[in-house]
């Protein structure tokens, strides 16, 4: 059963006098497991796709379907549930919280999650070493390089084990060798089972998915499969 099932999903905005398609008529199908990349001109609605999948915007028509459920009828404490427990998000600025230190960071959704103390303990340790920031856990971001930046929101996103993450130019902010790293590091959660959708205007990124999408004027321009 396909994960993801978009039906004719329109995504309209006003800008003054002017009525915006930022999604046309868009009809998609995603298999759980798929590694897939968004790719498109700015303003081809690249963005806006990204929104409605991780349940941040609603569609202004059409349904979508998150794991045989139908997620445009839900109100907006539900979509808040399915979007913690189910989807996971990863930035091109991180959105970490300046204040907290990485082990903070990370322990923020099994807080909300509400995971007992020595739970949240244990699991956040396990994560600190499995993403190679166990020397890290007491450094705020700011004591932080961008890669270990990215580490840290890719550890966060990942906590709860989403069966989806979606990632916006996640390697947007970083140099060459560290957004390989990062790159890789998505490409393993990827062999472990997640989803992953990324938007990236990087031709390099996109070419190792193993399915592209290319948008243009709020619509599906093409599909193809490596």
């Amino acid at each position: 059963m396909a994960q993801i099932e978009l039906d004719a999903i329109e995504r309209i905005f006003q800008l003054g006098d002017s009525t915006v398609h930022a999604l046309n008529a868009v009809n998609l199908r995603i298999d759980a497991g798929e590694y897939v990349a968004v790719m498109g001109p700015s303003g081809s609605g690249k963005s806006t796709l990204l929104n409605l999948l991780g349940l941040l915007d609603r569609p202004d028509a059409g349904h979508y379907r998150l794991e045989g459920r139908d997620v445009t009828t839900l109100d907006a404490d539900e979509q808040a549930r399915v979007r913690r427990e189910r989807i996971g998000f990863v930035f091109q600025s991180f959105h970490l919280v300046p204040r907290l230190t990485a082990e903070e960071n990370i322990a923020l959704p099994l807080m909300l999650a509400g995971i007992a103390p020595r739970e949240r303990k244990t699991r956040v340790a396990r994560t600190l070493k499995d993403f190679g920031l166990a020397e890290r856990a007491d450094h705020r971001p700011d004591q932080l390089s961008g890669g270990q930046r990215q580490r840290v929101a890719i550890a966060r996103a990942t906590i709860l084990q989403p069966a989806m993450l979606l990632a916006d130019e996640p390697t947007g902010n970083l140099d060459r060798a560290t957004g390989e790293e990062v790159t890789r590091l998505l490409e393993e959660l990827n062999a472990g089972g997640v989803t992953l959708i990324v938007v990236t205007h990087d031709p390099g990124m996109g070419s190792r998915a193993r399915r592209r999408l290319s948008m243009e004027d709020g619509a599906l321009a093409a599909d193809t499969r490596a």
